[in-house]
């Protein structure tokens, strides 16, 4: 088994497509759509296999466009472990305007849960979950889960012996503050999270660096990593502090720079890598994504060039 597993709660089957210019109204002729697995944990596991790990997906399918993802995750060599709902999994439309150099996203609803699914995920992730795993929650979590769910989580991973490291947001993140015994071994927040969770705006690095080091402080995971987009991301663990950074990339599209940041972070951390390096991969892995189109991750090639160009500096 992999020593990494990705958990995908409320996936996505991600197409994307463009257009000369995007007016209302009129019928606009589209490009082939191109489709992709998409969701959190699901492209953190995509991000690592592109980067020559293994990882397992679990995620949760539903229907036929359930089924359309789990056939795209076996033509990348992602294995699967798939946790079957009813309903139908989400879409998501990602919609270039080529004239205007835009892209407009539209994301569907997917599945609810109820109490019972809710209860035989716990056991199947009981089931999956292993020592000395890296485990990944990433994403947002769908309608009709417990808010605490990834609090139960981190007790689970933390009984198992194995790592979990958390990129969430929402009522989610906020009920795992009020548990002082579900702690996260990472917990990785964009500029928008860290900034509702302080209250205020972080105008500076070293006012992230200073929020940072308050979340681990105050026990709210062991290792907080801040991403503060083009100027790269922050990592706090106790007795350290640094910020890596890339220079400049042409940006074609944000999505995916979260998730192929923690996919490479995770890899490497997972191979025995210390925080320097992960933190180092990980942005040169984000700023590659953005290089790339649509909805497409980082390319192994865009981030091996960056890595020797990252600059790490201790706060």
């Amino acid at each position: 088994m992999p020593n990494i597993l990705t958990i995908t709660l409320n996936p996505a089957l991600d197409m994307s497509t463009s257009v000369d210019a995007v007016r209302p109204e009129d019928k606009l002729r589209c490009s082939a759509p191109v489709l992709d697995p998409g969701g959190g944990g699901t492209n953190v596991a995509r991000a690592i296999r592109r980067l020559g790990g293994d990882a397992t997906a679990f995620v949760a399918l539903a229907g036929f466009r359930g089924q359309q993802l789990a056939a795209l995750l076996e033509a990348e060599g992602v294995p699967a472990l798939p946790f079957l709902l009813p309903g139908e999994t989400r879409l998501s439309l990602a919609v270039s305007d080529r004239a205007a150099k835009t892209q407009y996203r539209f994301v569907m609803p997917g599945p609810s849960w109820d109490d019972d699914t809710s209860d035989e995920l716990i056991n199947e992730l009981n089931r999956a979950v292993r020592p000395g795993m890296h485990v990944v929650l990433s994403g947002s979590q769908p309608p009709g889960l417990p808010n605490d769910l990834p609090a139960q989580l981190t007790q689970l991973t933390q009984s198992k012996g194995a790592w979990l490291t958390l990129d969430t947001s929402g009522p989610a993140l906020e009920s795992l503050w009020d548990n002082t015994k579900a702690v996260p071994d990472v917990l990785r927040l964009d500029g928008a999270e860290s900034e509702v969770l302080a209250g205020h705006p972080l105008a500076s690095i070293d006012a992230v660096a200073d929020f940072a080091r308050a979340l681990v402080a105050s026990r709210k995971a062991a290792t907080v990593v801040l991403a503060l987009g083009p100027k790269g991301s922050v990592l706090a663990t106790k007795g350290l502090t640094l910020h890596a950074v890339t220079p400049e990339v042409p940006v074609v599209s944000k999505v995916g720079a979260g998730d192929s940041f923690v996919g490479a972070f995770t890899m490497t951390r997972a191979t025995g890598g210390d925080w320097s390096d992960a933190l180092r991969l990980g942005v040169a892995a984000a700023s590659a994504a953005v290089m790339s189109a649509a909805t497409d991750l980082c390319r192994p090639a865009d981030v091996y060039d960056l890595l020797p160009k990252v600059t790490i500096t201790k706060l």
